[in-house]
């Protein structure tokens, strides 16, 4: 004899499949403390946490601009300091970008972008270190990257393709961005062991060229390269990064090139950016805010305006990483900054 099923009401399978979800994606409820439908500190009181990135094993690591890389077990809750960087901290300069090496596992390997002084001047460089305890054995893979107080850039992402790609700033030379024999003012790609990719436009560790100090690197679904760039006071810009394109600085505005998003109504100096599915999220410092950007329908909207300068923006695990930067002399900082903030996919999907 069959079985009549009774059909559930709409929203109660909604809720179930919003469960469901969940559950998946954050695992066993009683297990996962960070299960909430708002955004959460995961780590406070900080200095100016820069770039983060993880590690198997439930580990976050990331660095501090004056100089700190440091873990943070989600299993135990527990802060590490693993290394620090002898950086040339000034204004936007010092300990920056931070990438674990896709093959972490067998390679050990994590990667730092800093900026660093000399006799001759300031500039940045990107390093390689092994982590067992602690960092150790550095090993420069790109130096004499231009650098100075502000405009440094300072990203480093793995895409796809396994390859590091890293933002540079003008280091306050605007006519730097479009010179193809500058390292300024550009997207640089390079292998893990620092050669140069044979399929890099120019024949050295150039991509792209033509920026001011882009802070942002994210790649969509089907491979695409966006960036972050900030404009001179307002024309910020999210771009779409095509191999060996000058997208125009000093002399033409993102106004005047393709953007997918030029800001002229506002500053937002956006810095990390993620995206999630057809969202592009980029963390803005200036403009205080969380600014969302679906990629297909062009709506575009502010969210975290309560958290003050935000400086980074990651995916993991179900979840958008976020780092305040209130405290690196241009923000107020509130009681706890600055902090790593977790905000769920289930909750920016619900502000959709």
């Amino acid at each position: 004899m069959g079985v009549k099923m009774r059909k559930l009401p709409q929203k109660t399978v909604l809720a179930v499949s919003a469960f469901i979800l969940l559950f998946t994606v954050c695992g066993s409820p009683q297990k996962n403390m960070y299960m909430t439908d708002r955004p959460t500190d995961v780590v406070t009181g900080l200095s100016v946490p820069w770039s983060l990135d993880f590690l198997p094993g439930g580990i976050m690591i990331f660095t501090e601009r004056q100089g700190n890389i440091r873990t943070f077990s989600f299993k135990e809750k527990h802060l590490t300091d693993i290394g620090f960087i002898q950086a040339a901290n000034d204004q936007e300069a010092g300990l920056l970008g931070i990438a674990a090496d896709p093959d972490f596992i067998s390679t050990k390997y994590i990667y730092l972008y800093y900026t660093y002084s000399t006799d001759g001047g300031m500039f940045n460089r990107v390093t390689r270190f092994t982590f067992f305890n602690t960092l150790e054995n550095e090993a420069v893979l790109l130096d004499s990257i231009p650098a100075s107080p502000l405009h440094n850039g300072g990203r480093l992402k793995f895409g796809p393709d396994g390859t590091l790609y890293i933002t540079t700033g003008d280091a306050q030379n605007p006519q730097n961005s479009s010179d193809k024999k500058s390292l300024a003012g550009k997207i640089l790609r390079i292998n893990r062991d620092g050669t140069i990719p044979q399929d890099n436009p120019f024949g050295n560790a150039v991509w792209a060229l033509g920026l001011r100090n882009p802070q942002g690197l994210a790649w969509d679904k089907n491979g695409t390269l966006y960036a972050s760039d900030h404009g001179p006071e307002m024309y910020d810009a999210i771009r779409k990064i095509e191999r060996g394109q000058n997208y125009g600085w000093p002399s033409r505005k993102c106004d005047e090139t393709p953007a997918v998003r030029c800001y002229t109504d506002l500053t937002l100096a956006p810095s990390g950016i993620a995206i999630i599915g057809d969202t592009l999220y980029a963390a803005g410092l200036k403009g205080k805010q969380l600014r969302r950007i679906n990629l297909t329908t062009n709506k575009d909207n502010a969210l975290l305006t309560e958290y003050g300068r935000l400086r980074d923006a990651v995916v993991h695990e179900g979840a958008l990483y976020i780092t305040t930067s209130n405290r690196d002399g241009r923000g107020t900082p509130q009681g706890g900054d600055d902090r790593i903030i977790r905000y769920p996919f289930m909750a920016l999907s619900i502000l959709e």
